[in-house]
């Protein structure tokens, strides 16, 4: 028991009000509305350099998430599988460029997944 919670009453006020009004709208604990998809830090990671951009060259992905050309490959194609974003090669001289982008559903879903984020953390 707390100072803010009598006996067998829940805790008033604060975050902790706001925790349950968003569970009660969301038929639930918020940590069911995460993307299980978004739950791995490289994934999340590269969501989150898309979100900003209309689109960006993988090399600039790969760089800003400090990762290797395998591992993004990889988890591009789970992104794109999920049809959260798209994948776009483009011919440059005798260079071929990647382009990624988000999907309007792959900008919901991350949107949704920050704000169980915030629900969970007490984070507004």
């Amino acid at each position: 028991m707390t100072e803010r919670q009598a006996p067998g009453r829940e805790p008033v006020g604060g975050w902790a009000t706001e925790r349950r009004v968003a569970e009660k709208e969301a038929g639930g604990h918020p940590r069911h509305a995460l993307a299980p998809l978004l739950t791995a830090p490289v994934r999340l990671s590269v969501m989150a350099a898309l979100v900003a951009a209309e689109k960006a060259e993988f090399a600039f992905v790969r760089d800003l998430v400090e990762i290797s050309d395998s591992v993004l490959s990889k988890q591009l194609a789970a992104l794109e599988e999920a049809g959260w974003l798209e994948v776009r090669k483009v011919r440059a001289g005798r260079r071929v460029r990647t382009w990624v982008s988000l999907t309007g559903e792959g900008r919901e879903a991350y949107a949704r997944h920050l704000a169980a984020l915030r629900a969970i953390t007490g984070g507004g």
